[in-house]
């Protein structure tokens, strides 16, 4: 098994902002935060996605935090569903998606996010809110968040 396979069946991930598969590969994640210092909840959650980073050095500098599940929500086309959560002292945000077999396909970690409560679609768009009220939507037909 590998690492981010092992520690998501663990409830855990690599403490670093990153959207990991579960081939041990893994993309930067810009994230600009909740919006817990600014008064316009409900506004979407800026977020940009950068170049690979290695797994396992991200764990060696960053360990691992445990994450704690709020939803799992069915994919609309019944390819799998989407999990979101949080975790830490209320400050980090994870989405995952699931194959139909319940298997890791990707996996968010968001240090500055807050954690997700829930998820609606739009067509080929994922539209997540945080505790604070404020959306982060993804385009589940984009590379970066296919199925795989």
């Amino acid at each position: 098994m590998r690492v981010v396979e092992g520690l998501w069946e663990a409830g855990r991930m690599p403490g670093r902002d990153g959207l990991y598969r579960p081939d041990d590969t893994a993309l930067e994640l810009h994230v600009e935060g909740p919006g817990a210092y600014r008064p316009d909840a409900g506004q979407p959650i800026p977020f940009r996605i950068g170049g690979p980073f290695d797994v396992p050095e991200a764990i060696e500098e960053h360990g691992v935090d445990e994450v704690d599940t709020n939803f799992e929500s069915p994919l609309p086309d019944g390819s799998g569903q989407l999990s979101g959560g949080g975790g830490g002292m209320g400050n980090i945000g994870y989405l995952a998606r699931l194959g139909a077999d319940g298997s890791l396909r990707w996996i968010a970690m968001m240090f500055h996010s807050n954690p997700f409560v829930g998820v609606h679609f739009d067509g080929v768009r994922a539209v997540f809110t945080n505790d604070w009220g404020n959306r982060l939507t993804l385009d589940l037909e984009s590379p970066a968040f296919r199925g795989l």
